[in-house]
C-alpha cells in the first residue's frame, strides 16, 4: 500500500499551488518525520506534528504553538486536511448525524453512536463512528436511501480519518470503534481505505478488531482484501438468500452470482481466520419468510460466520416496511434452529435519518 507522498519542500507560502499539496492527515509518524526535515526542521518535529495532528486535533499548522512563529507562518497554508461541519443533528438515543463539507465544497455524512451503561448514562468507554467512504453511492440497492443520489467521487484517505477525529473532538471521547458503512461501496476504493485503516490503527490508537469494512462484495475485491491479513471484521450485505431475490434488491448483484460471493467469503476466513458477519435487512413481505431464512441457513451452513438481522429503516422513496416482531423473532428461530449465529441488530439514531440505510447526506 503506497501513501500519497507529502510535498517535499515548501519556501514561503505562496512557493507551490496549495491544490497540488497533499493534505498531512492520514501520514504516520515516519512520514511526518521525513517531511520536516525536508523543511530544514529536526526530526523530532514529526513526532510533535503527528501528535498535534491526531491527538490535539490542530486544523491549522499555524496553530502549533511548540514551533516557532516564522516556520509556522510558512505553514500557515499547507493543508492538514480536516472538514467543516456543514450540520449536526442529535436524535433523541444520543446518536449525532454530521453533514461534512470537504475541501471542494462536496458533503459527506458521519454518525456518532454513543453506547450506554446500566445506569442509562452514555459509556465513556465504547463511542462508534459510522464512516462514508465515497461522495454518494454507485451500488444503487432498492431500500437504500444512499443509492438514490447517485456517485461523485471516492474520498481520499484523510477524508476518511477526519470524519473519526470529528466525533472524537464533538463527543469529547476517544472513539473506540469505527464501522465503514456510510456513504458508498468501500471496496471500490480499496486503496484510500486500506490507507486510512492503517491510520486509524497505528496514528489515531483504534485495534484492529474494532474496525469493520461493509461490502456489497465487488468481484475480486474480499479475495484481495484477505490477502493483507487484516485483524478487522468483514461484513457482507447480503439481505438475500437466493440470486433472483437479491438481483431484485441489490441491481449490482447480477454479474456476481451469490454462490460465488460465498465462495469468496469462504477463501477470506481461510486466509485471515476470522469470521465473516453478514448483515441482512429484513423486508416485510420480501425477504423475511421462514422459507427464505431456511435457504440463508443452507447457504452458510458449516460456514465460520455470524449474521446480523437489521429490520428495515424505512425512507421515503421506496414502500418496503419493517417486519413485525412476530416476524422477525419467527426468522431468528428458524435460523438458530439451524445451528445458525444469529442476532438483531436495531439500528440506532432512527428518527434523525441517521439509521442504517437512511444516510443520504441531506438534512432531511
Amino acid at each position: 500500500m503506497s501513501a500519497t507522498p507529502l510535498v517535499s519542500q515548501v519556501d514561503s507560502p505562496n512557493s507551490e499551488k496549495l491544490e497540488n499539496i497533499p493534505p498531512l492527515l492520514g501520514a504516520s509518524v515516519t512520514e511526518l518525520t521525513a517531511w520536516v526535515q525536508q523543511q530544514g526542521q529536526p526530526g523530532y518535529r514529526g513526532k510533535q506534528l503527528h501528535d498535534w495532528i491526531y491527538h490535539k486535533g490542530v486544523r491549522s499548522l499555524a496553530d502549533i504553538t511548540v514551533f516557532s512563529k516564522q516556520w509556522r507562518a510558512d505553514l500557515a497554508e499547507i493543508p492538514i486536511g480536516r472538514s467543516k461541519i456543514h450540520y449536526r443533528s442529535e436524535a433523541r438515543d444520543g446518536t449525532v448525524k454530521y453533514l461534512l463539507q470537504l475541501s471542494d465544497g462536496q458533503i459527506i455524512e458521519t454518525v456518532g453512536i454513543p453506547s450506554f451503561g446500566k445506569g442509562g448514562e452514555i459509556s465513556k468507554s465504547r463511542l462508534t463512528v459510522c464512516v462514508s467512504t465515497q461522495v454518494g453511492c454507485p451500488m444503487a440497492c432498492d431500500f437504500c436511501a444512499t443509492g438514490k443520489g447517485g456517485y461523485k467521487r471516492n474520498l481520499a484517505r484523510h477524508e476518511i480519518v477526519d470524519q473519526v477525529l470529528t466525533v472524537q473532538e464533538d463527543f469529547q471521547q476517544r472513539v473506540s470503534n469505527v464501522v465503514f458503512m456510510g456513504l458508498g461501496e468501500p471496496l471500490l476504493n480499496t486503496e484510500n481505505v486500506l490507507a486510512a485503516l492503517k491510520s486509524l490503527n497505528q496514528d489515531v490508537g483504534i485495534g484492529q478488531r474494532s474496525l469493520t469494512v461493509s461490502t456489497v462484495g465487488i468481484r475480486d475485491r474480499i479475495r484481495q482484501l484477505a490477502q493483507h491479513h487484516l485483524q478487522i471484521t468483514l461484513a457482507v450485505s447480503l439481505h438475500a438468500p437466493n440470486q433472483a431475490l437479491r438481483e431484485q434488491l441489490i441491481p449490482s448483484a447480477r454479474p456476481y452470482p451469490l454462490e460465488d460471493l460465498l465462495a469468496e467469503c469462504r477463501e477470506y476466513v481461510e486466509i485471515t481466520g476470522r469470521r465473516v458477519t453478514f448483515e441482512y435487512i429484513l423486508l416485510a413481505g420480501v425477504n423475511d419468510l421462514p422459507e427464505h431464512a431456511l435457504q440463508l441457513a443452507k447457504c452458510l451452513r458449516g460456514f465460520q460466520s455470524h449474521v446480523n438481522l437489521i429490520p428495515y429503516n424505512p425512507i421515503q422513496e421506496v414502500d418496503y416496511k419493517r417486519p413485525s416482531s412476530d416476524r422477525i423473532q419467527a426468522f431468528l428461530n428458524v435460523l438458530q434452529q439451524q445451528n445458525i449465529a444469529v442476532s438483531v441488530r436495531y439500528s440506532r439514531g432512527l428518527d434523525a435519518d441517521a439509521a442504517c440505510g437512511q444516510l443520504r447526506a441531506s438534512k432531511s
